[in-house]
């Protein structure tokens, strides 16, 4: 599967968002610095993400975004098709090959095949899940110490 630099910092944002739900309005510079995304380019990713329905925004000084349902309710899926359009899980079910024999059609059921388990897991996975299992992560990564 291919996923953009656009797909990906839009995923890396709703994570953060996600993750820092309970902070209420998040600036674009804390989850820029966070990320290590561009400002100027998160702009935009959060843009279509605003349009898509997916995130609220206040201006000003002490604007910010936050998501619109809770990450539970947000999937993976919904935000990959909110910034790349449909997902086709391989390039060659996209387009075929240029003065190759036409096999495409022989293999048309594994790409459907594989784009329908793509998206069954993309569909599946929420933000919920994904902030979950990083806080985990970050609670195991920090070592214990006992006095």
């Amino acid at each position: 599967m291919k996923i953009s630099a656009k797909g990906e910092y839009a995923l890396k944002a709703m994570l953060d968002l996600s993750m820092h739900e309970s902070s209420g309005l998040v600036s674009i510079q804390e989850i820029a610095a966070r990320q290590s995304i561009p400002q100027r380019y998160l702009e935009q990713v959060l843009l279509q993400l605003k349009r898509a329905s997916l995130l609220t925004s206040k201006r000003g000084a002490a604007g910010g975004y936050h998501l619109t349902r809770p990450p539970g309710e947000i999937t993976v899926g919904e935000v990959l098709r909110a910034v790349e359009g449909e997902v086709a899980p391989f390039e060659a079910a996209r387009r075929p090959r240029r003065g190759a024999a036409d096999h495409g059609s022989d293999l048309t059921e594994l790409w459907g095949d594989l784009s329908r388990a793509v998206s069954e897991v993309i569909d599946r996975k929420t933000f919920g899940d994904l902030a979950a299992r990083a806080a985990e992560r970050r609670s195991a990564a920090r070592p214990m110490y006992h006095i």
